[in-house]
């Protein structure tokens, strides 16, 4: 590992570790309330008793983006566990049953999500049950399906030609079986990558959602709706 490398996997370790910080010490403290209005100090810019400033509502920023990284990190945490939980074990079919109608059904069919961007599922999805973290998470997870599905099946194509696979076959192993005890463990570690990717761009994905109103809404503070419009500093 190169010396740049090292210092960029410690510099977003950090980052990230200040985030989960953050994230559980605002359960127990914070240094406002964030549902506490003060519209005498709205707008305010940094200062001893406001490290971030205020918005304009007066509510302090700081204890906003404390709160605002625990709700955006369980929507990324969740949206990428239903990925998981549902992309993978299609992932699995379509490479134990390759070049079968049910490949081509389950390939088809991630090929129609990809073809709608999580904000467009979001829009879709609120404008019939209404916005929330909860569709949020219901739009962002399902556009990490095929996400996650065609890097199970990618990676576990080539591994169905391998020997130790057909000898599995030989001494009587099922498709299933076969996918749960010799391919699954051996595409964990990419899932496991793809996993911490997707769970940033959920962080992203859920910002960007609250930013229009298609989030958490408030007053649940979200990472994409805590930050004033404008300011006077």
């Amino acid at each position: 590992m190169s010396r740049t490398t090292r210092a960029t996997l410690i510099l977003g370790g950090a980052l990230a570790g200040v985030a989960i910080l953050a994230a559980l010490l605002s359960l127990i403290w914070t240094p406002y309330p964030v549902t506490q209005l003060a519209i005498a100090d709205k707008l305010k810019p940094p200062s001893a008793s406001h490290w971030l400033g205020t918005d304009h509502f007066g509510r302090d920023i700081l204890s906003m983006v404390m709160v605002g990284a625990r709700v955006s990190i369980a929507v990324a945490l969740v949206a990428v566990g239903i990925g998981i939980l549902a992309g993978v074990p299609l992932g699995l079919i379509a490479a134990a049953r390759r070049g079968s109608w049910l490949d081509d059904l389950i390939m088809r069919g991630n090929d129609l999500v990809f073809a709608f961007p999580s904000l467009v599922i979001a829009i879709l999805i609120t404008s019939v049950f209404g916005p929330s973290a909860t569709n949020a998470i219901i739009a962002i997870g399902i556009f990490n399906i095929p996400v996650f599905a065609r890097i199970t099946r990618a990676a576990a194509m080539p591994l169905w030609t391998l020997d130790y696979i057909r000898a599995a076959e030989v001494a009587g192993k099922g498709p299933a079986r076969i996918s749960l005890e010799h391919i699954l463990p051996n595409v964990a570690n990419l899932l496991i990558v793809q996993g911490t990717i997707q769970f940033s761009l959920g962080i992203l994905a859920e910002a960007g959602l609250s930013y229009v109103g298609l989030g958490a809404q408030p007053p649940t503070p979200s990472w994409g709706a805590c930050w004033p419009k404008a300011r006077p500093w």
